[in-house]
């Protein structure tokens, strides 16, 4: 038998009148649960509430796609509560330890509600808890996901010129080692002073010739000239030479030089020596070009998430846009044609700054995902009277006119189960709004435009 007492030590019933607490009691039911008995059970219907009197319990389920353990001891309600919407438990429940529960249908909600009136308001408070809780970690679960895919995209982009300069690199020993055995050759001929400087001459010519070939047919063209310019003079397996210096645009009446004033052994040496000397030029170019890359990303992310700044500060929203496109570009570069349209004045905004960033993500991400990852991408900035405007608009199939007024609430999503938890465009209004800022929507097939309103930089103190 359930005492007064107990009831009166659950924080939810704490100082409750006598009555009440007998009246509550009377309805209720008193279980009696064994270590590793189960009392809630998923899918079952959302019958009870249930008061833990004694011993630990635990509950598992999903919340969002992912499997929660959360723990329950003597004074915790759980189960479903007062204007609750809750159906069906959504999760298993079970006894750690032997203990005792208290069992009350929801049948009787109604008659709670006009007894006891000062306990359905703690119970209300209690369900709004909840579903804080469970918010704040859909909302935790969404930023992990959003930066998983940042992350794996960054990733390859990071990945792809990392590669490249690693393969350079590896290509650039073999090199050094042709030009030094061809200049080893040379040093053992005798050669006089105007040879050398033909020949130095020419490599010079080469390496810094930076003018490519217009199309692959005119490479190909100029690639047989020189083979048959080389066979002419007995050079008969040279023709991976004759591609390299036709990729470079090398000119075959440079090389008769070489024939008209050297013997063919030597004129094959500095040949040798020549296209290799080109080739380490274009491999270090493309070793340049992929630490380039890599420096370029990771200011990037630097600026995406203001590392070494301070939170609060005046962000240019252009460079934010950009810096958030840079990101992104894993994405937009399978098929979104990006169309710019900036304010060429600066516009600042008072701004925790990877927030906005966030803003920007979450907006660009849905239109990218709207249009299947092919369309076009159009982003506008403009002042009107005391406000940063930031228009993004893809061209996609639109979104419903029954769908529009929903898509700012908490947990609504039009993705599939496991593809998006419904958090991302909530949580662009909440930034928004706490930058004092609003944020519409309008939408038809071919043209969904976003625009966010944001209030001018004010001077920072």
């Amino acid at each position: 038998m359930v005492e007064k007492s107990e009831l009166l030590n659950v924080p939810a019933f704490a100082d409750l009148p006598d009555d009440q607490i007998a009246w509550f009691i009377g309805q209720s039911e008193e279980l009696h649960l064994k270590g590793g008995e189960t009392y809630i059970r998923e899918g079952d219907p959302a019958d009870a509430m249930f008061i833990v009197l004694e011993g630990q319990m635990q509950g598992r389920g999903e919340i969002g796609g992912e499997t929660v353990v959360f723990s329950m001891k003597p004074g915790d309600v759980t189960g479903v509560l007062p204007f609750s919407r809750m159906k069906q438990f959504p999760i298993n429940a079970r006894a750690v330890t032997d203990a005792r529960v208290l069992r009350f249908p929801a049948s009787l909600f109604p008659n709670l509600v006009q007894k006891m009136p000062e306990l359905t308001q703690r119970l209300v408070g209690l369900m709004s808890d909840r579903i804080r809780e469970t918010t704040r970690m859909e909302q935790q679960r969404d930023r992990l996901a959003s930066l998983g895919k940042l992350s794996a995209g960054l990733a390859h982009e990071l990945n792809n010129p990392a590669s490249a300069a690693k393969r350079a690199t590896s290509q650039l020993r073999d090199v050094l080692k042709r030009i030094r055995d061809a200049s080893h050759e040379l040093g053992s001929r005798d050669l006089t002073p105007a040879q050398k400087s033909e020949i130095e001459k020419l490599e010079t010519s080469f390496v810094q010739h930076d003018e490519v070939p217009r199309d692959a047919l005119t490479i190909s063209d100029l690639e047989d000239q020189i083979d048959s310019l080389l066979r002419s003079h007995g050079q008969t397996d040279l023709w991976q030479m004759a591609a390299d210096l036709a990729r470079k645009n090398v000119k075959p009446e440079a090389l008769e030089l070489l024939f008209a004033t050297l013997d063919p052994d030597t004129a094959r040496a500095a040949l040798v020596r020549i296209a290799a000397s080109v080739e380490v030029a274009t491999l270090l170019n493309e070793i340049e070009s992929g630490t380039s890359r890599i420096s370029d990303l990771v200011l990037a992310i630097k600026e995406y998430t203001f590392m070494d700044q301070s939170p609060l500060q005046n962000v240019n929203i252009v460079k934010s846009l950009e810096t958030t496109l840079t990101i992104l570009n894993h994405k937009l570069k399978r098929g979104v044609v990006v169309q710019r349209d900036y304010e060429r004045i600066p516009l600042l905004v008072n701004s925790f700054g990877s927030e906005l960033n966030q803003v920007w993500t979450n907006i660009i991400d849905n239109a990218i995902d709207a249009m299947g990852g092919k369309g076009e991408l159009r982003v506008r900035t403009y002042r009107e009277d005391s406000c940063v405007v930031v228009e993004i608009a893809d061209n996609g199939p639109g979104i419903l006119p029954e769908i529009q007024p929903h898509i700012f609430e908490p947990f609504f999503t039009t993705k599939g189960v496991g593809e998006g938890t419904g958090l991302g465009l909530d949580t662009v209004q909440r930034i928004v709004k706490k930058h004092r800022g609003n944020i519409q929507v309008t939408s038809k097939p071919g043209d969904t435009r976003f625009q966010v309103r944001l209030p001018l930089a004010e001077p920072l103190a």
